[in-house]
Order: structure tokens, then C-alpha cells, then sequence
């Protein structure tokens, strides 16, 4: 649930407003004005707003059955990084909040994992194509080897069932 609203936003993986307000239990409404009260615990790599573009290009990124549909957004959103959503906590402190930061921290850590295991792999698979690409030309060789083996050894083993030398065919002379 927490991870399907994860979004990626300036190339950084963001929680929006609405959705954190949605979560916590509480009007969207009253989140952000929590956010203006205590601006100074949210610095540009924690929150930022969503400009006017970019609001626009996310919905057109999100397939919605009526094109008018604004997606419940009046406003371009908030939208919270990983780091803003930790300081959500204490500005939002009850009980409920806590558990869903804490949620949605794992989630966070969860998708960090998944990525860097994904870079590793993609890096393990980048030296492996570079390998391959120079080994292609010798594995062609031994597969036209194996296959040559293979012919010859098909060509004794027909020549193997054929009697060495034929008796004549008609009746034998006496001497």
C-alpha cells in the first residue's frame, strides 16, 4: 500500500501530501499547514512543491480514465523525501503517525535495497555481455567442432553396421 504511492519526482523517490495525509488520518488541509508552521525542520532536500509543469506531467505519467480529472489535486502538492517524512514525525506526533512513519520508512529502505541489489546485477551483467562479446568468436569455434565430432562419429557408426565383406549372391561351384 505505502510503496504504490512512492513516486519519483526531480529523480528523487517522494511521498506526496495528500497521500501522507491520507495515511496519518488527518485533511490534507491541516498536514500542510503543520509543514508552513515548522518550515525550518523542512530544507529543500526534505520537502519541496511541486511546480506547475511538473504537477501536469505527473498526471499526464498516471493513466486516469477521465482526462479532466485533476486526481483530487487543486494545488500543485507537497512532496516528501525520504528524510522530509522522518521529520513529518515529529511534527505530526501522535501515535498513529508514528506507526505509519514507521511503515513507511521499512518502505523506503525496502525500495533503497531493491535498487542497489538491481545496480550490482546490472553491473555483474554489463561485464558479462563485454566477456561474451569477446568470447563469441571462440564459442562459435567449439560449437562447429562439437558438431563436426558429432558427423564423424554418426559417419562410424554407419559405416560400423555394414558387413566387411559380402558372401556371393547364386550358387557355389563345386571344385
Amino acid at each position: 500500500m505505502v510503496v504504490s504511492r512512492i513516486y519519483t519526482v526531480r529523480d528523487h523517490k517522494v511521498m506526496l501530501d495528500r497521500d501522507l495525509a491520507e495515511l496519518y488520518g488527518v485533511p490534507t488541509k491541516a498536514l500542510k499547514q503543520a509543514v508552513r508552521r515548522n518550515a525550518e525542520r523542512f530544507p529543500d532536500d526534505f520537502m519541496f512543491e511541486m511546480s506547475k509543469e511538473e504537477l501536469e506531467h505527473w498526471r499526464s505519467q498516471i493513466v486516469t480514465s477521465n482526462p479532466g480529472d485533476r486526481m483530487g489535486l487543486r494545488y500543485p502538492p507537497y512532496c516528501f523525501t525520504e528524510h522530509g517524512v522522518l521529520m513529518l514525525s515529529s511534527v505530526l506526533s501522535s501515535a498513529a503517525a508514528i506507526a505509519v512513519n514507521i511503515q513507511i520508512i521499512r518502505a523506503f529502505a525496502k525500495i533503497r535495497e531493491l535498487l542497489a541489489n538491481h545496480k550490482d546485477l546490472l553491473l555483474a551483467l554489463e561485464k558479462l555481455r563485454g566477456t561474451v562479446g569477446h568470447n563469441s568468436r571462440d564459442i562459435k569455434v567449439i560449437f562447429k567442432l562439437l558438431k563436426r565430432m558429432q558427423e564423424e562419429e554418426r559417419d562410424r557408426a554407419l559405416l560400423a553396421r555394414i558387413p566387411k565383406k559380402q558372401p556371393a549372391i547364386g550358387f557355389k561351384r563345386g571344385k
